[in-house]
């Protein structure tokens, strides 16, 4: 049998396995740094399946690392788990309903990921043992992708250090092995201080904060116009003062998000909207704290692995869906603003996609960031993108986390697996294919070495705790 004949029996009997992983971890719908049910769930799937297991890795309660094997090669399958917040949706519905009023959900498909990479890991163990093939195979449990940095804090930990390469996936609204880069970002709180009075009785005596963070906005949007145009500003007001518009609000907080194409892009222009944040506190007699938050890297991208990953993608070829499976994504479309419905009609009425994207050499630009970024500079790594919703779903949507159980999502989890474990298992067999990506991975670099956008005494902070 083929090696993808081999690997698809192997996941699709313990393919209700990886499913309930996958629905159980949507049910959790736990926010970065605090996914302690999903992460227990992976560890303990990965333990009976043989792993050893290294809980809170890197110092981090939510992340951890499970190993089979020993020895080199060392390849990583890197698991993300956790959910957003104010994304509470009911399952399988074509209708915007929250489970919970203001609840967590699972936006970005991360447990789909999740599962589907512990399919991946599962896979190779069990081909690896079938075959006697040396090497160790890990799968990395990495939280906190939104906004939390946790792979650029489990790089900076050091966990990893003797991986020969890395691969993962993202669920997508097409089949696809990416060939691109994307924007390095870091998110900042700047809390303004400032004194509290009666707004008409004496106002002189008040010094608003609110009123730094209004300025500090307004001196932002100005900026815009005089940095990179691929750079990306975003804020979100995350304490306005209070609700009582006759009390000078004392405090008062921003949370600003930064993206550009290299780190010390952003690190300029970090540094220039600090200025802004304290002539907004000068103009408004406020004092102002300036607290990082989370950061990642931009991606590296490696033709090596994206390639491999392609071609296998390709052998094993796209899903076919049931009319149950195409009525309901048809449902969510109709559910689309008329600028997403025309995404739609220009790609002739997709659906789900069932066929496979050309791999180009190329690399493309996206406007977004990952964390996996941070494990693009110090590992070759290779990334495939599978579909898992209808065709025009937006990340980060009610609309997404309605499919995230459905049997469309879980067919796209379980192909997802199959692919990254073939590609990992054709580079155990072929060690000169790790030289090959190794040597692409320096050219890349171009000399350039890693240096993390975390300062040296920041801590992963969940969400609660900002």
């Amino acid at each position: 049998m083929s090696i993808h004949q081999v690997i698809s029996e192997i996941i699709e009997e313990k393919r209700a396995s990886f499913i309930r992983v996958n629905d159980k971890i949507w049910e959790f719908c736990e926010t970065r740094y605090e996914e302690f049910q999903s992460a227990d769930l992976l560890c303990t799937s990965l333990e009976e399946e043989g792993f050893q297991v290294q809980r809170c890795a890197g110092g981090i309660e939510t992340a951890f690392v499970g190993s089979y094997g020993s020895g080199k090669p060392v390849i990583a399958i890197l698991g993300e788990f956790d959910a957003l917040p104010g994304l509470s949706q009911k399952a399988g519905v074509a209708v915007k309903e929250a489970l919970v009023k203001d609840g967590n959900g699972h936006g970005c498909g991360h447990q789909l990921l999740g599962a589907g990479s512990l399919a991946a890991a599962v896979g190779i163990r069990h081909y690896m043992e079938q075959n006697n093939l040396k090497g160790t195979v890990r799968y990395y449990g990495c939280p906190a992708e939104e906004g939390g940095g946790g792979k650029a804090h489990m790089v900076k930990a050091g966990l990893f250090s003797d991986v020969d390469v890395a691969f993962t996936w993202h669920p997508w609204d097409e089949n696809l092995s990416y060939n691109a880069k994307m924007l390095a970002t870091c998110q900042v709180y700047f809390r303004f201080k400032g004194k509290s009075t009666h707004a008409s009785f004496s106002p002189h005596l008040g010094r608003s904060a609110l009123d730094a963070v209004e300025l500090m906005n307004v001196g932002t949007n100005f900026l815009r116009e005089h940095i990179i145009p691929e750079a990306r500003v975003h804020y979100a007001i995350t304490n306005a003062g209070g609700f009582a518009p006759n009390v000078v609000q004392s405090e008062a907080e921003v949370l600003y998000k930064i993206r550009a194409p290299k780190n010390y892009q952003v690190s300029e222009i970090l540094e220039r909207i600090s200025d802004i944040a304290q002539g907004a506190a000068l103009m408004t007699g406020t004092q102002v704290e300036i607290q990082f938050d989370a950061a990642s890297a931009d991606l590296i991208p490696n033709i090596t692995l994206g390639s491999l990953m392609h071609n296998h993608l390709s052998q094993i070829g796209a899903e076919s869906y049931t009319t149950e499976e195409i009525e309901f994504a048809k449902a969510i479309q109709a559910t689309f603003s008329e600028e997403e419905r025309k995404i739609i009609s220009r790609n002739k009425g997709k659906v789900l996609s069932d066929t496979v994207n050309p791999y180009s050499v190329e690399p493309d630009f996206i406007a977004a960031s990952t964390d996996v970024g941070d494990v693009s500079w110090v590992v070759p790594t290779g990334q495939v993108y599978v579909t898992s919703y209808a065709f025009g779903t937006q990340p980060h949507s009610w609309q997404l986390v309605a499919q995230g159980k459905s049997t469309a999502a879980h067919k796209g989890m379980l192909l997802a697996g199959k692919v990254m474990a073939c590609s990992a298992i054709e580079i155990l067999q072929n060690p000169e294919m790790i030289e090959k990506a190794k040597a692409e991975h320096v050219e890349w670099l171009n000399g350039e070495e890693y240096c993390s956008l975390i300062p040296a005494d920041a801590k992963p902070t969940p969400i609660t705790q900002n």
